[in-house]
């Protein structure tokens, strides 16, 4: 199957990272490459793109793609949390704009082989990267019933969640699970057939989750975010696509704190702390696809871009 993954906000994020010709820019989620052209197709020679991604799929798309930009993009395969790493090796110390696209990829769903859907049968597997030896299919048999109801509550938000945890081990009592639709199928004898026939496929909470887990996709982002705005230059910005209010969460939360992380009792008339600004949001609201984009793909329905500009002079 053709590695196809629609660049969501595609515009806006290009327009965000207000590119610079000569500047370094990384696009931390490769993808397919789409994010990544339509920066390359605004640098000069001198300018540089730096793509990341662990999904050996995608690093192979994503090279064909940039194929006439060899000159100014270098593909890393890797996860975006060892940026700061992976720049070191390139020897650049600061860089012009860095972008995130934190969904999962077209390709990632539609391909069934890889497990992330619900729909298709497959082995459970969900892995970003496949070099990774744990599979989705160790979380579901080996978890504990607390930890899984924990995993499926805050990371699905799924209010059955402790009645699916309890589903899950039950089954694989009598025998492992192994596919996505015996899990899938668990998942749904798990939820009234009342909320089932109202709501959309019961599974899809639940397998969210346990992606994120396996991924470890909350944990990589919420860590991740104060390092790539430290390796900004001045000026420089940070774009960030959410595709769930988990995500989005962290984003708010991180890059309001950047801009104002002042830890003074709101009454006093000073600041004591000492804490200085690292710049300002340039998105006090999310960016949100437009109707052109939501007809051309269902799939952008969910996607908040926010956008973060480094500013420390004069602080």
């Amino acid at each position: 199957m053709t590695f196809h993954h629609y660049s969501v906000l595609l515009r806006e994020t290009i327009e965000g990272l207000a590119i610079r010709a000569d500047g370094v820019y990384v696009d931390g989620t490769l993808g397919g490459g789409g994010h990544a052209l339509s920066i390359c197709e605004r640098l000069s020679e001198r300018g540089r793109l730096i793509g990341i991604d662990q999904d050996g799929a995608a690093i192979e798309a994503a090279s064909e793609r940039l194929k006439d930009y060899r000159d100014r993009a270098v593909i890393v395969r890797g996860n975006y949390e060892d940026i700061a790493e992976i720049l070191m090796r390139l020897q650049i110390e600061q860089v012009d704009g860095i972008c995130l696209d934190l969904g999962v990829s077209s390709y990632q769903l539609d391909e069934g082989e890889r497990g992330f859907s619900y729909r298709t049968d497959a082995a459970l597997d969900m892995r970003m990267d496949q070099r990774g030896e744990r599979t989705a299919a160790d979380i579901v048999n080996s978890y504990s019933e607390e930890a899984l109801f924990r995993i499926i509550r805050d990371y699905g938000e799924d209010r059955f969640a402790r009645n699916i945890a309890k589903h899950i081990v039950q089954y694989r009592e009598k025998k492992r699970i192994e596919t996505t639709l015996e899990l899938s199928g668990i998942i749904s004898g798990a939820i009234p057939a009342r909320v089932r026939a109202l709501s959309g496929h019961p599974a899809k909470r639940s397998f969210q989750a346990i992606r994120i887990e396996l991924n470890r996709e909350l944990e990589v982002l919420e860590n991740t975010l104060d390092r790539m705005i430290d390796l900004l230059s001045e000026g420089g910005r940070l774009c960030v696509i959410s595709f769930h209010s988990l995500e989005d969460r962290i984003v708010k939360s991180k890059f309001r704190t950047a801009e104002n992380p002042c830890i003074c009792p709101p009454d006093f008339p000073v600041c004591s702390c000492g804490r200085k600004s690292r710049g300002i949001v340039l998105t006090k609201k999310p960016i949100l696809p437009s109707e052109e984009e939501l007809l051309e793909n269902r799939r952008s329905q969910s996607a908040k871009l926010r956008i973060f500009e480094k500013r420390t002079e004069g602080n």
